[in-house]
């Protein structure tokens, strides 16, 4: 019997290890699967990062170009208000230059104070709207600014690129000019 016994011992030391054996490897098993569930999640969770980082970005850059927009809109809403009057002063120009022509000519001195009055409610109606006459007392030629329709030798007094005689007036719009004055430069 103590064979039977040996032999039942030695049977059962063999299912113990090949149930020690069968646990390891299911153990083995679940761990495998454990770590490939946690790279699978990795990975998701790498995609989905990288996705929310182009989200972020391309939200970021909406938000950029809806703020260039709107500066761009209030520079514009801006520059309309601050030019507004301008097509309106090009027009009030001519009639302004009529109104001087007029005062040099000889007449009643009563007509040509009438003249003027127009004339200077005219002028502070456009001082009012921003448009101001281009200075050309002693200045030099700038093209931004003048129209040199004639050139003069330069003398001692009137040297190269001064202005020798004003044509007809210029005014500007705040900064943009409306219309360049006419003159005579020193070459």
């Amino acid at each position: 019997m103590s064979e039977e016994k040996d032999a039942l011992q030695k049977e059962n030391s063999v299912k113990t290890n090949n149930d020690e054996d069968l646990k390891e490897a299911s153990a083995e098993k679940a761990v495998e699967e454990e770590i490939t569930e946690v790279v699978e999640e990795l990975d998701e969770l790498a995609k989905a990062q990288q996705s929310a980082s182009e989200w972020e970005d391309k939200f970021m850059r909406a938000h950029a170009e809806m703020q260039n927009i709107q500066r761009r809109s209030r520079e514009e809403r801006e520059s309309l208000v601050r030019y507004r009057s301008q097509d309106l002063a090009k027009k009030i120009l001519p009639a302004l230059d009529n109104l001087e022509r007029a005062l040099l000519e000889e007449a009643d001195e009563s007509l040509k104070k009438g003249i003027q009055m127009v004339q200077e409610s005219l002028i502070q109606a456009l001082r009012d709207e921003g448009v101001q006459e281009i200075e050309t007392q002693g200045a030099r030629f700038d093209p931004t600014l003048h129209m040199a329709v004639k050139t003069v030798e330069a003398t001692e007094e009137d040297p190269a690129e001064t202005i020798t005689q004003v044509l007809q007036k210029g005014y500007k719009l705040h900064d943009r000019v409306l219309r360049p004055t006419m003159v005579v430069v020193a070459k």
